[in-house]
Protein backbone atom coordinates (compact mmCIF):
# COMPACT_ATOMS: atom_id res chain seq x y z
CA UNK A 1 0.00 0.00 0.00
CA UNK A 2 1.22 3.64 -0.65
CA UNK A 3 1.25 5.79 2.42
CA UNK A 4 -0.88 8.79 0.84
CA UNK A 5 0.58 12.29 1.86
CA UNK A 6 -1.74 15.00 2.49
CA UNK A 7 -0.46 18.61 1.58
CA UNK A 8 -3.34 20.46 1.02
CA UNK A 9 -3.82 22.09 4.43
CA UNK A 10 -0.28 23.80 4.65
CA UNK A 11 0.27 26.17 7.31
CA UNK A 12 -0.41 29.90 6.29
CA UNK A 13 1.00 33.20 7.99
CA UNK A 14 -0.74 36.57 8.50
CA UNK A 15 1.21 37.66 5.81
CA UNK A 16 0.24 35.05 3.63
CA UNK A 17 3.47 33.46 3.79
CA UNK A 18 2.95 29.57 3.32
CA UNK A 19 4.79 27.53 5.72
CA UNK A 20 6.39 24.47 5.00
CA UNK A 21 7.46 21.06 6.50
CA UNK A 22 10.64 22.48 7.97
CA UNK A 23 9.06 24.93 9.18
CA UNK A 24 6.99 23.10 11.69
CA UNK A 25 10.30 21.70 13.25
CA UNK A 26 12.08 25.65 14.06
CA UNK A 27 13.17 26.28 17.58
CA UNK A 28 11.24 28.90 19.48
CA UNK A 29 14.37 30.79 19.29
CA UNK A 30 13.92 31.15 15.52
CA UNK A 31 10.17 32.11 16.36
CA UNK A 32 10.85 34.66 18.99
CA UNK A 33 14.01 35.99 16.22
CA UNK A 34 11.21 36.13 13.74
CA UNK A 35 8.40 37.54 16.22
CA UNK A 36 10.99 40.77 17.12
CA UNK A 37 11.83 41.34 13.39
CA UNK A 38 8.36 41.70 12.66
CA UNK A 39 7.61 43.71 15.73
CA UNK A 40 10.60 46.16 15.23
CA UNK A 41 8.97 46.58 11.43
CA UNK A 42 5.88 47.11 12.77
CA UNK A 43 7.10 50.30 14.92
CA UNK A 44 9.07 51.51 12.16
CA UNK A 45 5.72 51.52 9.49
CA UNK A 46 3.69 52.79 12.73
CA UNK A 47 6.54 55.57 13.52
CA UNK A 48 6.40 56.58 9.40
CA UNK A 49 2.45 56.79 9.68
CA UNK A 50 2.72 59.01 12.48
CA UNK A 51 5.46 61.09 10.63
CA UNK A 52 3.09 61.27 7.44
CA UNK A 53 0.14 62.68 9.47
CA UNK A 54 2.09 65.16 11.30
CA UNK A 55 3.74 66.20 7.35
CA UNK A 56 -0.47 66.14 6.17
CA UNK A 57 -1.30 68.42 9.26
CA UNK A 58 1.43 70.72 8.55
CA UNK A 59 0.45 70.90 4.91
CA UNK A 60 -2.92 71.80 5.38
CA UNK A 61 -2.01 74.48 7.81
CA UNK A 62 0.01 76.14 5.38
CA UNK A 63 -2.21 75.71 2.89
CA UNK A 64 -5.07 77.69 4.97
CA UNK A 65 -2.45 80.53 5.81
CA UNK A 66 -1.35 80.73 2.12
CA UNK A 67 -4.99 81.03 1.01
CA UNK A 68 -5.82 83.76 3.50
CA UNK A 69 -2.83 85.60 2.60
CA UNK A 70 -4.55 85.08 -0.99
CA UNK A 71 -7.64 86.42 -0.67
CA UNK A 72 -5.90 88.83 1.95
CA UNK A 73 -3.79 90.47 -1.11
CA UNK A 74 -6.21 89.19 -3.87
CA UNK A 75 -7.69 92.75 -5.05
CA UNK A 76 -3.94 94.36 -4.34
CA UNK A 77 -4.24 95.34 -8.04
CA UNK A 78 -7.37 96.20 -8.76
CA UNK A 79 -7.34 98.57 -5.96
CA UNK A 80 -3.85 99.82 -7.26
CA UNK A 81 -5.98 100.56 -10.41
CA UNK A 82 -8.47 102.72 -8.78
CA UNK A 83 -6.06 104.90 -6.40
CA UNK A 84 -5.29 107.53 -9.46
CA UNK A 85 -9.05 107.85 -9.25
CA UNK A 86 -9.40 109.21 -6.05
CA UNK A 87 -6.19 111.18 -6.77
CA UNK A 88 -8.03 113.21 -9.43
CA UNK A 89 -10.95 113.61 -7.39
CA UNK A 90 -8.72 115.25 -4.21
CA UNK A 91 -7.36 117.49 -6.87
CA UNK A 92 -10.77 118.27 -8.12
CA UNK A 93 -11.77 119.16 -4.85
CA UNK A 94 -8.79 120.89 -4.15
CA UNK A 95 -9.31 123.00 -7.32
CA UNK A 96 -13.35 123.19 -6.42
CA UNK A 97 -12.37 124.63 -3.38
CA UNK A 98 -10.09 127.09 -4.99
CA UNK A 99 -12.64 128.59 -7.14
CA UNK A 100 -15.67 130.36 -5.73
CA UNK A 101 -19.58 129.55 -5.97
CA UNK A 102 -19.03 126.28 -6.94
CA UNK A 103 -20.17 124.71 -3.38
CA UNK A 104 -22.74 122.47 -4.71
CA UNK A 105 -20.40 120.41 -7.26
CA UNK A 106 -17.64 120.52 -4.22
CA UNK A 107 -19.95 118.86 -1.99
CA UNK A 108 -20.99 116.33 -4.33
CA UNK A 109 -17.49 115.52 -5.18
CA UNK A 110 -16.35 115.55 -1.92
CA UNK A 111 -18.98 112.84 -1.36
CA UNK A 112 -18.02 110.68 -4.08
CA UNK A 113 -14.70 110.84 -2.65
CA UNK A 114 -15.66 109.95 0.86
CA UNK A 115 -17.37 107.00 -0.33
CA UNK A 116 -14.70 106.36 -2.37
CA UNK A 117 -12.76 106.17 0.50
CA UNK A 118 -15.15 104.35 2.96
CA UNK A 119 -14.75 101.25 0.04
CA UNK A 120 -11.03 101.39 -0.15
CA UNK A 121 -11.21 101.19 4.21
CA UNK A 122 -12.85 98.24 3.94
CA UNK A 123 -10.93 96.62 1.55
CA UNK A 124 -8.34 96.83 3.93
CA UNK A 125 -6.57 99.87 2.19
CA UNK A 126 -5.78 102.93 4.58
CA UNK A 127 -3.55 106.17 3.25
CA UNK A 128 -0.06 107.29 4.62
CA UNK A 129 0.60 109.58 7.54
CA UNK A 130 3.74 111.02 6.27
CA UNK A 131 4.30 115.10 6.80
CA UNK A 132 6.56 115.11 9.84
CA UNK A 133 7.68 111.75 9.86
CA UNK A 134 10.92 110.80 9.60
CA UNK A 135 12.46 109.59 5.55
CA UNK A 136 12.10 105.80 5.27
CA UNK A 137 12.30 103.99 1.83
CA UNK A 138 10.15 101.84 2.51
CA UNK A 139 7.23 103.85 2.52
CA UNK A 140 8.27 106.98 0.69
CA UNK A 141 9.61 108.13 -2.46
CA UNK A 142 11.91 110.88 -2.87
CA UNK A 143 10.78 113.75 -5.50
CA UNK A 144 12.36 116.76 -4.20
CA UNK A 145 14.51 118.07 -0.86
CA UNK A 146 13.25 121.43 0.28
CA UNK A 147 16.41 123.33 2.35
CA UNK A 148 15.64 123.29 5.85
CA UNK A 149 17.37 125.45 8.66
CA UNK A 150 16.07 124.19 11.83
CA UNK A 151 18.12 120.87 11.55
CA UNK A 152 15.55 118.32 10.83
CA UNK A 153 17.72 116.34 8.43
CA UNK A 154 15.69 113.99 6.75
CA UNK A 155 12.52 114.48 7.61
CA UNK A 156 8.81 114.79 5.30
CA UNK A 157 8.25 118.26 5.43
CA UNK A 158 5.83 117.56 2.14
CA UNK A 159 3.62 114.98 -0.06
CA UNK A 160 3.10 115.52 -3.53
CA UNK A 161 1.55 111.84 -3.89
CA UNK A 162 -0.45 110.19 -0.94
CA UNK A 163 0.73 106.69 -0.60
CA UNK A 164 -1.26 103.80 0.62
CA UNK A 165 -0.93 100.74 2.65
CA UNK A 166 -3.34 97.35 2.32
CA UNK A 167 -3.37 95.23 5.53
CA UNK A 168 -0.04 96.87 6.69
CA UNK A 169 1.81 96.26 3.56
CA UNK A 170 2.58 99.29 1.37
CA UNK A 171 0.21 99.53 -1.54
CA UNK A 172 1.65 102.53 -3.36
CA UNK A 173 4.56 104.45 -1.32
CA UNK A 174 4.37 108.32 -0.79
CA UNK A 175 5.81 110.57 -3.04
CA UNK A 176 7.18 113.31 -0.66
CA UNK A 177 9.67 116.28 -0.59
CA UNK A 178 12.18 115.94 2.61
CA UNK A 179 14.06 118.52 4.34
CA UNK A 180 18.12 118.73 3.94
CA UNK A 181 20.64 121.18 5.82
CA UNK A 182 20.98 124.54 3.80
CA UNK A 183 25.08 124.07 3.04
CA UNK A 184 26.38 127.24 4.05
CA UNK A 185 26.83 130.44 1.93
CA UNK A 186 30.64 131.36 1.01
CA UNK A 187 31.75 134.87 1.57
CA UNK A 188 28.56 135.83 3.65
CA UNK A 189 30.81 138.52 4.79
CA UNK A 190 31.95 137.59 7.91
CA UNK A 191 35.38 137.81 8.57
CA UNK A 192 37.35 135.12 10.22
CA UNK A 193 39.92 136.99 11.82
CA UNK A 194 42.37 135.87 9.71
CA UNK A 195 43.78 138.90 8.65
CA UNK A 196 44.16 141.75 11.23
CA UNK A 197 46.22 145.10 10.62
Amino acid sequence: MQESRDDSNPTVTEAGETLGEGTAAESPEALREAVAAKSREVERLQDRLVRLQAEFENFKKRMAREKTEYLKYAHEALVLEFLPILDNLERAIASARAEAGSTPLLEGIEMIARLFRVVLGKAGVKPMEVVGQPFDPAYHQAVEQVESSHGDVGVVVGEVQRGYLIEGRVLRPAMVKVSRITPPVAGDGRDDGGSQA
